[in-house]
């Protein structure tokens, strides 16, 4: 009996390539005058995710850390991710006042509100 998948040598050649980033997936999308981000974090508690804005730029991280029963065991293989992760999303000039965050079942979804943008009419002077 075979425990491992036929292709397990050559799928774990790829696990080096994957950064922790990429164990956060995310969907991003515009509605109503808003940007949203939705991350899934299953086995993230709300307590361990921070998101920050600074310069135009949201930054999502969070950190998980394995029970010592998971230190104990004699893993074939592990899939699962622990450590810290981050996702860093260019969102503009925005009232940073307004963006909202909410988790929920693994889930962080953040509103963006755009900013309106000034719109004014000149001749740009050519050189």
């Amino acid at each position: 009996m075979r425990m491992l998948p036929k292709r397990y040598d050559f799928d774990s050649m790829f696990d080096t390539l994957l950064t922790p980033s990429e164990n956060m997936k995310c969907d991003i999308y515009e509605k109503e005058g808003s940007y949203y981000i939705e991350a899934d974090m299953p086995g993230i508690d709300k307590k361990d995710v921070k998101v920050d804005f600074d310069n135009g730029y949201l930054t999502i991280s969070a950190e998980t850390s394995s029970s010592d029963e998971e230190k104990t065991k004699d893993f074939i293989r592990q899939e699962r991710f622990y450590g810290s992760m981050s996702r860093k999303f260019y969102v503009g000039d925005v009232n940073d006042s307004e963006i909202k965050a909410n988790f929920k079942d693994g889930v962080l979804k953040i509103q963006v509100p755009k900013e309106e943008a000034v719109h004014t009419n000149r001749t740009i002077e050519i050189d």
